[in-house]
């Protein structure tokens, strides 16, 4: 009966052993897994601040372009009306045309 329970009491060891060595590796495995998942998670949350500065900057930008478009528009229609009497001018047409529609 000794004996017997000495087997049980030392198979029971030994299978107790090998469940903690195999808990261990499968700890050390999700702590490395760990590690790797907070160096991604801090990748892309550099990554979004990063698009975030940028969204930003391309904002300001359109803000920019429309806060003057109507002004920018206006110095184009007023350039292109000018290259128009520039070039009907270098073509032969009166000058005082010009004047009386100003």
């Amino acid at each position: 009966a000794y004996e017997d329970f000495v087997k049980e009491t030392n198979a029971s060891i030994e299978a107790k052993s090998k469940d903690i060595v195999e808990k261990s590796e499968q700890k050390a495995k999700a702590e490395v897994e760990l590690v790797e998942t907070k160096e991604a998670k801090e990748a892309v949350m550099l990554e979004l601040e990063q698009l975030s500065n940028f969204n930003a900057e391309l904002h300001q930008s359109c803000d920019f372009v429309m806060k003057n478009f109507e002004l920018r528009q206006t110095a184009r229609d007023e350039e292109v009306e000018a290259l128009r009497q520039a070039k009907a001018i270098l073509s032969g047409a009166k000058f005082e045309e010009f004047l009386q529609e100003a």
